[in-house]
């Protein structure tokens, strides 16, 4: 049958709403037309040229659309689809879930007009297309040939073929109607949901102004690897929490969605859902049960700088440069001793950033990567906690997945760069490259700017957590007689003692070494035009602040001689301006709470980039006068 636009296909939608088991669904092929995107996701118009329907593809089709496969005026063949009402209009909303193009984009969009004495429409392409050596022409009209032949078969013909005998129970799990995630959305009505249970949060208490409650979330990830993150309060966090187990698969529905607040959430998903009291939670057992497919969305390295500190957890990819060994440290919340690890990686931004494993991470892919080191593996890491450490860092959590040279388009294309330049190419450290110009903007050392004053006349700020600002402030003084440095492991840059007989001890590595470095850990005066400030520096910033590094600084400062190069060297530093992302905090000190402001990055000042910005806070003044 040739494959042309189905005529009444957007009629025989309206009337299957939500085609389920009971029969199979006819072919249905129809035109896309005024494809936009709409941030992840892309709205069309479905239209079988005597009809039109407002349609969308889910994110999930993201590919298929930049690639080419789906054009604005081409056609698609419908296999699966969820039709919602859209609030306060009498309308509907097609959201296609399965489909296959069929067609690249036309020259027009279609009318009801019948060129054939078939059913079918005769369609004019934009480029001649061979489809399966069955495209024939007459002219320059083509009827278009199926591309394969597809037989819909219901939920219940495949029970009855592969599960024949199942019991009652079972073939009703078969049967049910299962919504993929990507499908959902607020405006619709009943849905359920089959997903594997990937991350459970502990039982919360809260209080607030309209009393007090228990509280928990949990993560669920389909068999598309889709996620989204549901919250049960109260009665249903009560009556669910028990029922949730780690890594079972579970039926869901009667829950409600709403667009997902982005400073909380921690799944890559437009919405997340919340279950009630009423809401039905059933485990899929003695089923087949599903493995969810990984699903990331990666960021590269320099633009990490905007997630610092924040709620949203990121996926990295990068070729592995270096590999720590496994140290001990000690929680202090319970004193309990957890393994951790540092690895260094590296993408096509030419930039490093240091990743943390922790605990089985540590021991077990860490151990990996430490074995296969020297073949600078790829790695690929979902959901990571991006830190202020050294600028920036990453630390792996107990839901992150790590994924060893996997087989994916993004890790071909970063070994491919590796290979032919990347390996010869200079690297340099992403904390070092937070600059007044940073991508993502908040995290721009233009935003959140301050003067010193609003830190200093408010003793009490940072005492719940701490708060982050940006300054512009010159070096007034350096003290000389401080102890500006300690001696570091030169692979963990934990601090060492002097071992038994010679050598230095490190107690984070658990081992002997003939050498240490020495690494900043100082305080600086800083000022501008409303007051002074103490300032706590690591190494660095302090580097940066300096001009040389704490072992060359050592050396100048050993040396005798009429001219002192230490002290020249402290006076060069001081009066220069410079840009300073701070955080400010509470610390305790002889039984008394003190305010610690700490550097967190520190950037040269760009002349042409400070005047557009006080031109813009001028503006801003004029404005609100």
């Amino acid at each position: 049958m040739a494959n042309s636009i189905t005529p009444n296909g957007i009629s025989t939608i309206l009337s299957n709403p939500s085609p389920d088991s009971s029969s199979e669904l006819p072919e249905i092929v129809v035109q896309v037309v005024d494809l936009t995107p709409i941030g992840n996701r892309y709205k069309f118009t479905a239209s079988d040229g005597k009809m039109k329907l407002k349609a969308m593809f889910p994110s999930s089709f993201s590919s298929e659309i930049n690639s080419g496969n789906i054009q604005n005026l081409g056609l698609i063949q419908v296999f699966d689809y969820t039709l919602n009402d859209i609030p306060s209009k009498q309308e509907k909303y097609l959201i296609v879930t399965k489909c296959e193009a069929v067609s690249p984009a036309l020259e027009v969009g279609f009318k009801a007009e019948v060129k054939s004495e078939e059913s079918g429409i005769m369609l004019k392409p934009k480029q001649e297309v061979l489809i399966q050596n069955e495209a024939k022409r007459e002219g320059t009209d083509i009827i278009l040939k199926p591309k394969q032949e597809i037989v819909a078969k219901s939920a219940a013909q495949i029970v009855n073929e592969q599960h024949g005998n199942m019991a009652p129970a079972a073939r009703m799990a078969m049967t049910r109607r299962v919504h993929p995630l990507v499908s959902l959305n607020p405006y619709q009505g009943n849905w359920t949901i089959k997903v594997r249970l990937t991350n459970k949060g502990t039982m919360r208490s809260y209080k607030n102004a309209r009393g007090e409650g228990c509280v928990f979330n949990v993560e669920l990830t389909d068999e598309d690897g889709t996620q989204i993150q549901a919250t049960m309060f109260n009665e249903a966090a009560r009556k669910f929490y028990d029922k949730f187990q780690l890594g079972k698969v579970y039926y869901i529905s009667k829950g409600t969605l709403k667009v997902a607040n982005k400073q909380f959430k921690t799944v890559q998903n437009d919405y997340e859902m919340t279950l009630n009291e009423y809401s039905e939670v059933e485990e899929a057992s003695n089923e087949e049960t599903f493995i969810p497919e990984t699903k990331f969305k990666f960021v590269d390295i320099d633009e990490l700088g905007p997630y610092v500190n924040g709620k949203e957890l990121v996926d990295v990819i990068g070729v592995v440069q270096s590999v720590s060994p496994t140290m001990s440290i000690r929680r202090k919340s319970n004193n309990d001793i957890i393994p951790k690890r540092d690895i260094t990686i590296a993408d096509n931004t030419k930039k490093t950033v240091v990743v943390s494993l922790w605990s089985d991470h540590a021991t077990t892919v860490g151990q990996e990567l430490l074995d296969n080191a020297d073949k600078f593996p790829i790695v690929a890491i979902k959901s990571l906690k991006v830190g202020d450490f050294q600028g920036v860092s990453l630390s792996t959590l107990s839901k992150s997945i790590v994924l060893v040279n996997p087989d994916t388009p993004e890790s071909k294309k970063l070994r491919s760069w590796y290979d032919s330049e990347g390996k010869g190419a200079s690297m340099a450290s992403v904390g070092s490259g937070i600059s007044p110009s940073s991508k993502g903007g908040s995290r721009s050392m233009y935003n959140d700017r301050v003067f010193l004053s609003h830190i200093t006349s408010n003793p009490s700020m940072g005492e719940d957590k701490p708060s982050f600002f940006n300054i512009r402030a010159y070096i007034s003084f350096i003290k000389p007689d401080q102890t500006m440095w300690y001696r570091a492991c030169q692979t963990c840059n934990k601090k060492v003692t002097d071992a038994i007989g010679s050598g230095y001890w490190c107690e984070g590595c658990q081992k002997n070494d003939d050498e240490c470095s020495l690494r900043y850990i100082m305080v600086v005066k800083v000022s501008d035009a409303s007051g002074e400030a103490w300032l706590s520096v690591f190494n660095d910033q302090a580097e940066r602040i300096v001009g040389c590094s704490a072992d060359e600084l050592d050396k100048l400062k050993s040396q005798m001689g009429e001219e002192n190069l230490f002290q020249q060297k402290l006076k060069e530093a001081t009066w220069v301006p410079h840009l300073f992302r701070i955080s400010v905090a509470q610390h305790e000190y002889m039984n008394e709470k003190r305010q610690r402001i700490t550097a967190r990055a520190v950037a040269p000042i760009d002349f042409a980039a400070e005047s557009r910005f006080l031109l813009e806070e001028i503006s801003k003044m004029k404005a609100s006068q």
